[in-house]
């Protein structure tokens, strides 16, 4: 059964074990050029694809009240989670960083002690994003001032900190002014990689992600906040 969340489609079905979970988050799908085809990418094939579960963030939660508990149980089914959004201001949108922060909790997601693993420990995480600026405006000669790999920290950090391991992105840059082939190319590769996951030629390659233990005085309190 195809399921989507947040566009009308049942989502009292829970996602099957070590399925694909593809967080989408774009503020304006109407206006979008290459997020809205991406996302309708994944939404096809989730409809012959039981192991892939889409979200549309924005249609979810339009008021921002995160459904913490739904989200943890989806990532915990999911063996790879796929960040699907444009880049806005070097980052991600507002909702998906809310995401980030309500839904991976301290001693969930992270912070658990040593010999108890993460919920997410061993799984995969993998940003598909756009940019607005072209390649050669991410350079010390271009207007954003380093290469885009710069930008990338936070989101490797992020998977590390779950012990997760953080798959090489695919980009497109210069969404707004890449052509149709360009995009279709684009598009094709995504859906490839979606349907061939796990048997990437490039993940024999990579490290498995080291364990990052958060000691306990980092955390004195149980609900401690800054």
């Amino acid at each position: 059964m195809f399921r989507c969340y947040g566009n009308g489609m049942d989502s009292q079905n829970p996602p099957q074990s070590d399925s694909i979970y593809v967080i989408a988050a774009h503020p304006d799908w109407r206006n979008s050029k290459v997020n809205r085809r991406l996302f309708a990418q994944a939404q096809n094939i989730a409809k012959a694809a039981p192991s892939v579960v889409v979200n549309d963030l924005y249609g979810s939660y339009p008021d921002y009240f995160i459904d913490i508990a739904t989200e943890q149980r989806r990532l915990a089914a999911a063996q790879l989670v796929i960040l699907l959004h444009p880049i806005h201001w070097y980052s991600m949108p507002a909702l998906q960083k809310l995401w980030l922060d309500e839904v991976l909790t301290f001693g969930w997601a992270y912070g658990r002690t040593e010999g108890q693993p993460s919920a997410l420990h061993g799984k995969d995480l993998w940003l598909v994003a756009t940019t607005g600026g072209s390649e050669a405006a991410y350079h010390p000669q271009g207007y954003n001032r380093y290469f885009f790999d710069a930008f990338l920290p936070p989101y490797e950090q992020t998977a590390t900190l779950c012990g997760m391991r953080f798959l090489p992105p695919l980009l497109l840059h210069g969404a707004h002014a890449s052509t149709e082939a360009e995009v279709d190319a684009h598009i094709t590769v995504f859906g490839e990689r979606l349907q061939s996951y796990p048997h990437w030629p490039e993940l024999d390659d990579l490290d498995t992600c080291p364990t990052c233990i958060v000691p306990a005085t980092e955390r004195p309190a149980e609900h401690a906040s800054t």
